[in-house]
């Protein structure tokens, strides 16, 4: 049981590096969605993500090859999908809402494992998952004068990454970090092929025009900030599977919460953007619904 613990604590730490990733990488795509595609974003994004992971294969470090390669690709499509969404929708939609959506995952996680997995989640996980949602609301602060019919579609994003993160465990046990990475990678980076050669829409200027261009400018600051997003990303994306892969599903997605808390330190270090009271209020919620699942867990683990 002590080697569970250990390895429930992994998950935790490898999805909160992460996350932290993730909040310093998402800080930039303004940068990109103002003149460029989401289309060719994904596209050339999996296409320098594959060098850097070849790159690691040609050195030993690991291997393409897919024990299960149908139950990757299915696994791949859910996460890929949920990204898809997320990035198109920040272009013409306030990120709180976007962000709001995203994070009923965790939700969807837990009514899955019951649901579809019989598995037994007691009162007080389910009361964390609430906390921490109610936390990144708190830190988010959505405007509901904002909402539109649109704005649903970062909670299907959500439902979809719930999928994913169940199937990571459920479907895809025994293959290796660098197997499903690449697997998710390749079917966003087949996600902006379609659409290059599908879209077909006069885009306006700016921001609003990102999900309707087919194509952008490929000059050397939007191939730097590709760049940028694509080691980011890996490094990322690769550390949330891993720790998907060494917990379960329910326990894990809390953590998750923490890119709120990453996003804003980011954005305080480079743009200068203060958190409102309200917002630290949310983030004191965040870490004490992540402690109660790491206690919860782990007391489980041990008594079992």
């Amino acid at each position: 049981m002590t080697n569970q613990a250990t390895k429930s604590g992994m998950a935790a730490a490898s999805v909160l590096g992460g996350m932290a990733t993730l909040g310093l990488t998402d800080n930039f795509v303004p940068f990109i969605s103002e003149r460029g595609s989401l289309w060719q974003f994904h596209f050339i994004r999996s296409l320098m993500g594959f060098v850097i992971l070849a790159g690691f294969v040609a050195l030993g470090y690991g291997s393409f090859h897919m024990n299960r390669p149908l139950a990757v690709l299915a696994r791949s499509f859910f996460p890929a999908s949920a990204m898809l969404i997320y990035f198109g929708c920040l272009s013409v939609l306030p990120i709180g809402v976007v962000v709001a959506g995203l994070f009923t995952a965790p939700l969807f996680v837990v009514l899955i494992s019951i649901l579809f997995q019989g598995k037994p989640v007691g009162v007080f996980r389910w009361a964390a998952v609430i906390i921490g949602f109610a936390g990144a609301v708190m830190v988010i602060q959505p405007d509901p004068a904002a909402l539109d019919p649109v704005a649903f579609l970062p909670i299907v994003a959500g439902l979809f990454y719930a999928v994913g993160a169940v199937a990571t465990r459920a479907w895809c046990e025994g293959e290796s970090t660098l197997s499903l990475t690449a697997g998710f990678f390749g079917l966003l980076g087949v996600f902006g092929l379609i659409g290059i050669f599908t879209v077909n829409a006069d885009a306006p200027l700016g921001h609003a025009g990102f999900v309707l261009r087919t194509w952008g400018p490929l000059d050397g600051a939007m191939l730097f900030w590709f760049a940028v997003q694509a080691v980011g990303s890996l490094i990322g994306i690769a550390l949330i599977f891993r720790g998907y892969q060494l917990g379960e599903a329910s326990h894990v997605a809390v953590f998750e919460y923490s890119l709120l808390v990453f996003a804003s330190f980011w954005a305080w270090i480079l743009w200068g953007q203060t958190v409102s009271t309200l917002g630290l209020c949310g983030m004191a919620l965040i870490a004490i619904a992540g402690t109660v699942i790491a206690l919860r867990s782990t007391g489980q683990e041990q008594a079992g």
